[in-house]
């Protein structure tokens, strides 16, 4: 316990007193615990990260120089940077979500030359998931446009044998929607489409895709800061499912149920909870050991490789900048999607990044971005980073480091 962390501490205890708000209000507010926050107050957790920081700043109504009058001043981002949101590529695809989709089947008699055929929309459902992985957002907006409501017609006024699978592509394609709308941050909207996507799973009598609707509903109740949802959410369905697959050998359940113990490692990061953090990650090695490999069931990518590559997440999340170095430095990804690949090497550029070792996080971020651009641009949390460094460098940053953020539209 240090006495710069005290005197943190008991600065932020007499800015939340000032307002009025109890330690569970403030945590909240922030997405992290009470026990959390009472460990900052009384100088037991320190607070190194910016973008925490941030968070503390922003909820206490106060600037973050004013929090932190310790903080150098290439450190504190520029007025109402926080705030800066890139401009959405899915403002067509939230429209979607507004009213109801396919009134005109409800009210008119369809006619059966219209529709389309079951193999034309396999190929496009495949098509939107295609899309989503590669962070190609506004070309998956305008493809849901005409496709969504195609499906939700469907599903409607289509033979009784075809609707099952019907129902099943329209969940696919509301899961789809709602990843997207995790990543490119906007979370009420992801909330709406994975409730759809649940329902359109529970029609087509297939619960395992019942269960990989909550772990995205999990996913956008984590982005919404509502971490006691996100843990209900993702607990409740890891239970059923750990009930099932004591007794069925079923690799498409094992495959939901340990991405539901990731989800719930990362909402034990986001609440700053080391040791649930490590006991959902413990979790999820069992299960993959039981797997044995890695897969992509639901669109979920879960096995022993993708483990750890999110335990190194958790770790950045926590801070733990050495320990994600550590084991993300030994993860050989070349068999996974090319998503998940980039999103390794960001976190190991965030990693970086909080070991003020800009040269390696700069060299990290640039390899993702070749892998996956419109990751680098669209995620939050490599922005923010890519931010950051630029912040530190100042007017000595390389031409690497600009254009990276040129592109990435995360100048200071």
């Amino acid at each position: 316990m240090s006495k710069q962390d005290q005197v943190f501490g008991s600065r932020v205890a007499a800015f939340r007193k000032e307002r009025g708000m109890s330690q569970a209000e403030l945590a909240a507010e922030i997405g992290r615990t009470a026990s959390w926050l009472s460990q900052v107050e009384r100088g037991i957790q320190p607070v190194n990260r910016l973008d925490v920081l941030r968070l503390l700043a922003d909820a206490l109504g106060v600037s973050q120089a004013t929090l932190r009058p310790d903080l150098p001043e290439s450190d504190v981002p520029s007025a109402g940077e926080a705030n800066e949101i890139k401009p959405n590529d899915l403002d067509q695809a939230r429209l979607l979500l507004s009213g109801h989709p396919a009134l005109e089947a409800l009210l008119t008699d369809q006619d059966a030359a219209n529709r389309a055929s079951l193999s034309e929309l396999r190929s496009a459902v495949d098509r939107v998931w295609e899309l989503t992985h590669a962070d190609k957002f506004a070309e998956l907006s305008s493809t849901l446009g005409p496709l969504v409501p195609r499906l939700e017609r469907a599903v409607r006024t289509a033979p009784a044998e075809e609707r099952a699978e019907l129902s099943q592509l329209l969940g696919r394609t509301y899961a789809a929607l709602a990843a997207a709308f995790v990543r490119q941050g906007e979370p009420d909207a992801a909330w709406v489409a994975a409730d759809r996507s649940i329902r359109a799973a529970e029609q087509s009598g297939q619960p395992l895709q019942v269960c990989a609707g909550i772990y995205r509903l999990a996913q956008a109740f984590v982005r919404l800061k509502r971490l006691d949802q996100a843990e209900h959410a993702a607990t409740t369905a890891a239970d059923a499912l750990a009930q099932y697959v004591s007794t069925h050998d079923d690799p498409e359940a094992l495959s939901v149920l340990g991405a539901l113990h990731l989800q719930l490692a990362t909402v034990h990061a986001k609440a700053g909870d080391r040791a649930r953090t490590r006991e959902e990650i413990q979790r999820a090695r069992e299960v993959a050991r039981r797997l044995g490999e890695d897969r992509n069931d639901f669109n979920l990518e879960f096995g022993p490789t993708n483990v750890e590559i999110q335990a190194v997440s958790s770790a950045v999340e926590l801070g733990d900048a050495g320990e994600a170095i550590d084991l993300g430095e030994g993860i050989d990804a070349t068999g996974l999607s090319v998503e998940r690949q980039a999103r390794l090497l960001m976190d190991l550029g965030r990693a970086y990044s909080q070991r003020r070792q800009p040269g390696e996080a700069l060299g990290y971020l640039l390899k993702a971005e070749e892998l996956a651009p419109e990751m680098i641009s669209s995620h939050i949390a490599s922005r923010d980073t890519i931010r950051e460094l630029m912040l530190v460098a100042g007017r000595s940053a390389s031409p690497e480091l600009r254009g990276l953020a040129e592109r990435a539209d995360a100048k200071p």
